[in-house]
């Protein structure tokens, strides 16, 4: 049985503590060493990158940021499209209005899943501000959305697709590209055995 292998490996898992390190003194930064403000991290893998985001920030300030969590699965716009959002549920223990809040999620795509988190966001109150931390952007917007804060830029094209893999999500970490074409064909081949 053939299986999928990535494309490439763009970062391992101490490249991804580096771009971590980084996002989080660029957040501390940007705010002024202020330690008010909430990490929203959209789930999955989102809301494990703002865990490990909310750490990095705790050793610099030596203040644990607020920490929340979004599902955005009835906010997409292609919600009618599948056949069963999985739910996990929303934890916004904080009070939105004139919070400032750092959205994170793993990849910046087409810009979608992030305006579905803004829709969501806005459900829970307004905050003050709102700044986006991902952890790889592979541009391709469909929308006019950018990052704040963006572990690594990765130029790819639509027929690839760029996985952010982190414990306990998953066996390893590392962010790979894979080749959608290969991996159906690997998938087939597999099911004709």
């Amino acid at each position: 049985m053939a299986q999928a292998q990535p494309k490439a490996t763009i970062m391992d898992e101490a490249a991804m503590g580096r771009a971590l390190t980084r996002i989080a003194h660029e957040i501390v930064e940007h705010n002024e060493g202020k330690t008010d403000f909430a990490l929203v991290g959209i789930i999955r893998r989102g809301e494990v990158i703002a865990n490990l985001l909310a750490d990095e920030i705790e050793k610099i300030n030596g203040v644990r940021p607020t920490l929340g969590t979004l599902d955005i699965s009835f906010y997409r716009d292609d919600v009618t499209r599948r056949v069963a959002p999985v739910l996990q549920g929303s934890n916004i223990q904080f009070d939105m209005d004139g919070a400032d809040v750092v959205l994170v999620d793993d990849v910046l795509y087409t810009g979608r899943t992030i305006r579905a988190a803004l829709d969501a966001l806005m459900d829970y109150g307004r905050p003050h501000t709102v700044q986006l931390a991902v952890m790889v952007d592979r541009g391709h917007r469909e929308l006019p959305i950018r990052a704040d804060y963006v572990g690594k830029n990765v130029p790819s094209s639509h027929e690839e697709d760029v996985r952010v893999c982190i414990e306990p999500d998953d066996d390893h970490t590392a962010v790979e590209i894979w080749d959608v074409q290969a991996e159906k064909a690997a998938k087939q081949d597999g099911g004709a055995e």
